[in-house]
């Protein structure tokens, strides 16, 4: 009697300690006292419970799962704990068979859990089912919550008929959530209010917490981050960039955050700033991402990672994913089958590219895989076998598109005749809707110079399209060429000249006429030659006479003499030119004391004088005439140098 006394007053010391423990936050001394209450009762649920409930939130989830299997009687009593500890360790198949082997009838808890675990798996129907379930019959006060998890469940539905406008957005979750099913949809201009108002809400909801700045940037990132990918859609790429990597900067925690905005950066950068994309693309290729993303992204990053190897030229990197993709998202195949091709193509392998692209078992996408090959084979310069591909394409070779390009080419290569050929076949085609083949017709035939022809393909495309004024101006044209009376005829049906001008503003008109004139006359380009002059009542055209301005002479000009020559040249390249010497220079000495034996003939002349004398009697050369100019400029010049010297 004493020992069962001494146990229960063990057992509600413990719990008094167990429950303060738990309140205080204080995890490990809280298992420490569940363990003693065990300790003394191996079969007390509620200290078993405390004791799973403490190993949750000291996130020992594979230690909780252990003890939960280790003790089968408990089991029906903690579904929810084992489940949701198979959820937190990345097992969601397995927490989902935990749920579906209870006997017991499921709560609220475990319906909302399933539900999250239904999400993880990408059973969004089942999810969104359950969830529309639980809100319905649920009264308490995490409605908020379960609408922001439904609507992030709608995201990825497939159906389109969502009324987005009755969705609630009165939290910033609820808010940014909204948007994103908005990016889904496609409007990009909504979502990008909807995630202004998203930034606010949640700013304001922070500062209310007294959440410190720095806090606040990092919950901002998603929204900020979600804002970046809306830019990117629009086409704004430098704001988009810009806030990529603001945004990165911060200390986020979240992987899968910074996954999808380094995933899009790469997308940015492309084939520039290599070495920016390769950092980029590790974060991107997280292993921990398979339980943070779903699979919709993970896939295109990977196929982002392919092209990436192929800017970067890792062929073998580049064969490897390409083939790791192809075994786990078999619907990709044709993106990777073509980055294949394309890096063979970079190792100058263009045959073994185009067997690759041939062997390409897809039928829904078997236009794109001939399309390529074809461009393949021009750029081998093989102009007839893209042709033959191109003609080989079944219904899709009657699609305006191929028709162009198969006329394109035949007359590239000099082949007339059979680019005539592409439009008499392809007009025998039943069933079609040929009105922009026949238009494609006539446009070509006119300007290769077959009016008739052109005419006939109008006339086809008139039979369907009556009241279509453009044709009939356009055979109007075509049959004025060769039937005259036929043109007469048809030009009845085209509207006059005033039905044309009946909802014209002519004042507007003129006053861009006037304006435009206006502003030629004042441009300083314009030629007066180039616009007719006004005619006078007696037909005279009217001139203007100009006088001319003398042009001003320089001070001690002398017209009797002729001017100097080199006048326009500068000072320096003039021939009486004296280089000043520079007097930090030193001085080189010259003489007999700086010359070479040799050089003494050189520097003797008396030689020359005598030689000048001596021929002075056979030739006379003639004395150079020095122009006024050029004795002006001595004077001056030794004028100044005598003012120097005193």
């Amino acid at each position: 009697m004493a020992e069962k006394t001494a146990k229960e007053k063990t057992i509600a010391t413990q719990y008094a300690e167990l429950n303060r423990f738990g309140q205080n936050g204080e995890y490990e001394r809280a298992l420490k006292a569940a363990n003693k209450i065990l300790g003394v009762a191996p079969d007390e649920l509620p200290a078993f419970h405390c004791k799973i409930v403490c190993l949750i939130q000291l996130s020992k989830f594979e230690e909780a799962i252990n003890l939960l299997n280790k003790n089968p009687q408990f089991l029906q009593s903690l579904i929810f704990e084992k489940a949701y500890c198979y959820y937190r360790a990345n097992k969601p198949e397995d927490a989902l068979n935990t749920i579906d082997q209870s006997e017991e009838e499921i709560d609220f808890r475990v319906k909302e859990l399933r539900a999250q675990i239904l999400y993880r798996l990408e059973k969004f129907n089942e999810a969104s089912e359950l969830y529309h379930e639980i809100i319905k019959n649920a009264d308490d006060d995490y409605e908020d919550e379960r609408y922001t998890n439904l609507s992030a469940v709608m995201v990825y539905l497939e159906e389109n008929d969502i009324n987005i406008d009755s969705l609630k957005d009165n939290t910033y979750e609820l808010c940014y959530n909204k948007a994103c099913l908005l990016i889904a949809y496609g409007n990009y201009a909504e979502a990008e209010k909807k995630l202004r108002q998203c930034e606010k809400l949640c700013r304001e909801a922070l500062e209310e917490d007294e959440v410190t700045d720095e806090e606040i940037d990092i919950e901002l990132a998603l929204i900020r981050i979600q804002l970046g990918y809306v830019y990117q859609k629009q086409g704004r790429i430098k704001e988009a960039h810009q806030l990529y990597t603001t945004n990165l900067k911060a200390k986020l925690d979240d992987i899968a955050l910074m996954a999808v905005a380094s995933n899009n950066v790469v997308c940015i950068n492309k084939d520039q700033n290599l070495f920016d994309s390769k950092k980029k693309m590790k974060v991107a290729l997280n292993e921990a991402l398979v339980f943070k993303l779903p699979s919709r992204q993970r896939k295109y990053i990977a196929l982002n990672n392919a092209i990436f190897n192929y800017y970067i030229n890792q062929t073998e990197q580049c064969e490897k994913v390409c083939k790791n993709i192809e075994g786990t998202w078999p619907e990709l195949s044709v993106q990777t089958v073509v980055i294949r091709a394309l890096s063979l193509l970079k190792t100058g392998s263009i045959k073994d590219a185009i067997e690759l692209l041939k062997k390409c078992n897809v039928t829904n996408d078997k236009l794109y895989i001939n399309l390529c090959i074809a461009q393949l084979y021009l750029m081998q310069g093989e102009k007839l076998e893209a042709c033959k591909v191109l003609e080989n394409l079944g219904e899709d070779s009657y699609k305006p598109g191929i028709v162009g390009a198969l006329t394109t080419l035949y007359l590239g290569a000099g082949d007339e005749d059979t680019a005539l050929k592409v439009f008499e076949k392809n007009s025998g085609v039943k069933g079609a809707d040929l009105s922009s083949l026949w238009r494609q017709a006539a446009e070509f035939h006119i300007r290769n110079g077959h009016p008739q022809v052109a005419a006939n393909s109008l006339e086809e495309l008139l039979r369907s399209n009556r009241d279509d004024k453009k044709i009939i101006a356009q055979l109007v044209l075509a049959c004025s060429q060769f039937d005259r009376p036929r043109a007469l005829s048809l030009s009845k049906d085209l509207p006059s000249v005033d039905e044309l001008a009946k909802d014209v503003d002519m004042e507007s008109i003129q006053t861009i006429v006037t304006n435009t004139v206006t502003n030629y006359k004042k441009s300083p380009a314009a030629k007066p030659d180039s616009l007719p002059g006004t005619p006078r009542e007696d037909g005279v055209k009217k001139t203007k006479k100009h006088k001319k301005r003398k042009g001003k002479l320089p001070k001690n000009y002398d017209s009797s003499t002729q001017p100097d020559p080199e006048r326009w040249l500068p000072k320096y390249e003039r021939t009486g030119y004296r280089k000043k010497r520079d007097r930090r220079a030193k001085e080189v000495i010259k003489g007999s004391q700086g010359t070479a034996s040799g050089q003494a003939d050189q520097y003797d002349f008396s030689k020359y004088v005598e030689e000048a004398g001596e021929s002075s009697s056979s030739t006379v050369e003639p004395s150079p005439k020095v122009v006024k100019g050029q004795q002006q400029h001595a004077k001056k010049a030794q004028q100044k140098r005598k003012n120097k010297r005193r």
